[in-house]
């Protein structure tokens, strides 16, 4: 089987999207808003504003009801029976977000893990885990806060570490690294969930997202099928209405968590793990859906230390379909909001509208009938567009599609493992036998009924590579369209 990226199914020269390894946690691209803001003269105005809030909160308000709450111990056999908790706190152990739980009254567990960082630290030394039988405590320190996991799942640290990386993304997006760190600059002990009222759920959809969706452990992106003509008329018609706007950085089309098009400003990409906390604040807030909205989005990959400005609206009644047209530019709400309508008459007038809907309804009931019977599921990922295809999840994992994911995240750690990864792993057991394979240009994890022979698991690869290859126009974005 080939390893060569030239012909390697999805494979494009070019990406709208960051090519990343997994695990790639960078703290900035290269590429970021200092360019466009050296030329388009940004207002600073908003940053003096945040500052001026900093200064003006009462310092005496806190969240601690009373002694007795504060030092009351939650141990209700719910919480303790949870599987995977999250924190975060700030360095001087403020409790900033728990998974499960009210933050006052785990006060003391925040202060346990802060005293545990501490000591650590005082010895020039960082804490990263601590394992007791089988929980296990991961550390990750990203000043000015300190993110926790402690877990009983088979998730590798590596993987967790990822998750609470995504966290403390979740967070940024909404302040700012900027604006974070000049925080605690001024007040160590302030409290920050002054500034996250209502985050709290983001953060929570966003973890039960990462946990179902391979989009996070693979760091990639998928696509809406669609054909690559339906595709290019849909960029096309955001082309036509927007590339006379100044300052229009991205224009994101998706829908079900999946990609349609994202056209971009020349020389900018985004990052697959931007493009998460986008999906992330789509599916979360129903209220998108019911009028146009306009939000300010720090985007940690792209740059950490400023906003951009988000158009947000569904194409339609007809179409649920979510367009968001970010720009560096404040103030050109409406200049968006009728670019936003002439695409949609564009995109109605090409029936595109419905060939979304279409692919969007569309099982692919077919794929399992391309002569490979014995395959029961798999992931293929293209690295050099950083998107992955999956079919929908069928018998026997649709009633625990957890379980499927748990299957592949343990056959991505064993690629990817710090100590020793792999280029080929394969496991049988008595639910089903497992391939994953990484080479040059992709990363393929598949399952088979558990009697496959190895001959036949051989062969029923070769044949969905050739199947995948067949359909990449269809699966994947291969072009990177630019204003």
């Amino acid at each position: 089987m080939s390893d060569n990226i030239e012909i390697d199914p999805g494979a494009a020269r070019e990406s709208g999207l960051v090519t990343t390894d997994s695990f790639d946690n960078l703290e900035r691209m290269s590429s970021s808003l200092d360019e466009i803001k050296s030329t388009n003269a940004i207002s600073q105005s908003e940053e003096s504003n945040d500052n001026a809030n900093i200064e003006q909160l009462d310092e005496s308000t806190n969240y601690v009801k009373d002694s007795t709450e504060e030092n009351e111990i939650e141990v209700s056999r719910e919480w303790t029976s949870k599987s995977k908790h999250i924190f975060v706190l700030s360095q001087a152990g403020k409790p900033i977000y728990s998974r499960y739980g009210n933050e006052d009254k785990l006060a003391w567990l925040f202060g346990v893990m802060q005293t545990l960082v501490s000591f650590v630290q005082s010895s020039d030394d960082t804490i990263k885990s601590i394992h007791a039988g089988d929980t296990h405590f991961v550390f990750l320190i990203k000043k000015p806060l300190i993110l926790v996991a402690v877990h009983k799942t088979q998730e590798s640290e590596q993987q967790i570490v990822t998750q609470l990386n995504y966290v403390f993304n979740q967070i940024t997006s909404i302040l700012t690294l900027t604006r974070l760190k000049k925080i605690y600059e001024q007040r160590q002990n302030y409290d920050l969930r002054r500034l996250l009222t209502g985050v709290e759920r983001l953060i929570d959809h966003l973890l039960d997202f990462s946990e179902k969706d391979p989009s996070f452990f693979l760091g990639a992106v998928q696509c809406l099928p669609l054909t690559s003509s339906v595709r290019d008329s849909i960029s096309s018609a955001i082309i036509a209405a927007c590339n006379k706007i100044k300052n229009l950085v991205f224009a994101i089309l998706l829908a079900n968590n999946k990609l349609i098009t994202l056209v971009r400003m020349k020389k900018y990409c985004l990052h697959p793990a931007d493009l998460h906390l986008i999906f992330n604040l789509v599916q979360a807030s129903e209220s998108l859906k019911n009028s146009e909205s306009w939000t300010p989005l720090c985007l940690p990959k792209f740059d950490a230390s400023g906003f951009l400005y988000g158009h947000v609206s569904y194409l339609a009644e007809d179409c649920q379909a979510c367009l968001l047209l970010l720009t560096v530019d404040r103030d050109v709400f409406f200049t968006l909001s009728e670019a936003k309508q002439r695409i949609v008459e564009r995109l109605r007038r090409g029936n595109s509208l419905e060939a979304i809907n279409e692919a969007l309804v569309s099982s692919d009931a077919n794929w399992n009938g391309a002569g490979f019977p014995e395959l029961r599921h798999y992931i293929y990922k293209s690295k050099s567009t950083a998107q992955f295809y999956q079919p929908p999840i069928g018998p026997p994992y649709s009633l625990r599609p957890r379980r499927l994911i748990d299957v592949y995240k343990r056959s991505h750690q064993r690629l990817h493992s710090s100590t020793r990864p792999l280029k080929l792993a394969f496991e049988r057991s008595a639910s089903e036998a497992v391939l994953a394979w990484d080479t040059r240009g992709f990363e393929l994890y598949a399952t088979f009924e558990p009697l496959t022979s190895t001959a036949a698991i051989i062969a029923s690869v070769g044949k969905l590579l050739d199947w995948v290859k067949k359909r990449e126009d269809k699966l994947f974005c291969l072009n990177a369209p630019t204003f």
